[in-house]
């Protein structure tokens, strides 16, 4: 963990002033045998170099991206930033999901169909429970509780394992069960 830390901060940092290809050509032939020198999968490895290379694009303080954009549009950069970075903040999470567990790698498609599936289903839940918990926003505005179960059951459903898909489930069911039944209409009170 610590490794895949200091690894995604060094291709944030490399991505800030190259764009997308040429990061992630220092970074195959610096950090990724780095990761496999610790025991990852090669596929994962290079993946993870080349996810983090194109969220570097959309990472404060330069993202060349968002630069792009507000020029072509006409917008506010820094705004533009900001508003890209929130958004994207769930992804950064993607690449530690398959590079943490030796089933991870069933995220890329890497391994039996049964598993590659469950993985997969599990990560998308996962991300979707976390993105609605950080943004508050079910059907309508989230409680502070809701978002609590919510960010915690996408957290574990993200993480490999039938421990963590089963504990995901029941917290990230349980925000939006008690989300749903405060926004449930009332029926009027019958008049005398």
């Amino acid at each position: 963990m610590p490794t895949l830390i200091l690894a995604a901060l060094v291709l944030m940092l490399l991505g800030l002033a190259l764009p997308i290809t040429a990061s992630y050509i220092v970074a195959a032939v610096t950090v990724a045998p780095a990761l496999v020198q610790v025991g990852l999968p090669e596929p994962a490895a290079h993946m993870f170099t080349f996810y983090y290379a194109v969220l570097s694009e959309v990472s404060p303080p330069t993202a060349l991206s968002c630069f792009a954009v507000s020029a072509i549009t006409g917008g506010n950069p820094f705004r533009t930033m900001w508003l890209t970075w929130r958004y994207a903040l769930p992804a950064f999470l993607v690449p530690f999901l398959f590079t943490l567990s030796p089933t991870g790698v069933n995220l890329l498609w890497d391994g039996p169909w049964p598993g590659v599936l469950l993985a997969s289903v599990t990560a998308v839940a996962g991300l979707a429970a976390l993105v609605a918990g950080v943004a508050g926003w079910v059907r309508g505005p989230a409680r502070w509780p809701e978002r609590l179960l919510l960010v915690g059951g996408g957290l574990a459903l993200m993480y490999p394992g039938s421990r963590g898909d089963l504990t995901g489930l029941l917290l990230a069911a349980a925000g939006l069960v008690a989300h749903l039944a405060a926004r449930r209409p009332r029926a009027p009170a019958p008049s005398a």
